[in-house]
């Protein structure tokens, strides 16, 4: 099974925007979400609604440079399912050019149940604003 997640690479992304770094290319941060959206992808159709999936372990290799208005994309596929636990192949291509490539895991677990094991002031359906590193 395979799940692809698609991006064209604006400012938001770079790694100037996610604080890795101080380069207007993709930043690592960004990469790795897109593993994540991509393997996500693949379990929609196979996940109850009363679960879901949450990442665990990641090993990411981030081979090239993405600029401004590339268009990336990665697809994460499943190697792996021991009984809750997901293994995924991740890679994301620009074009032909390889961008990044590694592994993912994610297990599947019950929503309220997950959910009830988070402390009650973190426990909040949206996230609080972020939050900058300062320099």
């Amino acid at each position: 099974m395979t799940g692809t997640a698609e991006l064209t690479v604006s400012d938001a992304d770079t790694a100037i925007a996610l604080g890795s770094g101080d380069l207007a290319v993709l930043g690592t941060p960004r990469v790795l979400a897109l593993c994540e959206e991509a393997s996500v992808a693949v379990l929609a159709d196979h996940v109850s609604s009363e679960e879901t999936s949450v990442g665990t372990n990641v090993a990411l290799d981030h081979l090239a440079a993405s600029g401004i208005g590339a268009a990336v994309e990665a697809i994460a596929t499943v190697t792996a399912v021991e009984g809750r636990k997901i293994l995924f192949d991740v890679e994301v291509v620009e074009g032909d050019k390889v961008v990044a490539k590694g592994t993912h895991e994610r297990f599947i677990v019950d929503r309220a149940r997950f959910l009830g094991s988070v402390p009650p002031n973190l426990n909040r359906e949206v996230p609080p604003e972020g939050h900058r590193i300062s320099r």
